[in-house]
């Protein structure tokens, strides 16, 4: 399955899930050319983390329905961006490996909440059968 297949029949649970490895798959990678002194690669691949942070992840936000967790997603989002803007221009593969460690954090985080989600899209169901 492509990834444009696996996105269009992604659930929104899962396009956040598919976003947050997205932005480690590139974190890898930046990391790889950091190590081998590939600057075009390096920039590339944090350009590429940027966007999926900036474009796809702090974007999914609603700061208004979202309350206090979105106010504080969009600033961790924002933290990660210039973290990865500083790690490019520093070469540093220890911001690299600090953003990496937040996006695992967050995505384990909501991963875990899966199984709440489906429970709670079978309740409504469940109730109208009665």
């Amino acid at each position: 399955m492509g990834v444009e297949t696996g996105v269009m029949g992604a659930s929104p649970h899962r396009l956040i899930v598919m976003l947050y490895q997205g932005a480690r798959q590139a974190i890898a990678q930046a990391r790889m050319h950091v190590q081998q002194g590939n600057v075009s690669g390096r920039g590339e691949a944090i350009g590429k983390a940027i966007q999926i942070v900036e474009s796809g992840l702090q974007q999914s936000l609603n700061l208004e329905v979202g309350g206090e967790i979105a106010q504080r997603l969009n600033a961790l989002y924002g933290y990660m961006s210039r973290r990865l803007l500083e790690a490019n221009i520093k070469e540093s593969e220890a911001m690299l490996v600090e953003v990496d460690g937040l996006l695992a954090t967050l995505e384990e985080a909501w991963i875990g909440i899966a199984p709440e989600i489906a429970r709670m899209a079978a309740q409504p169901a469940a109730e109208s059968m009665r």
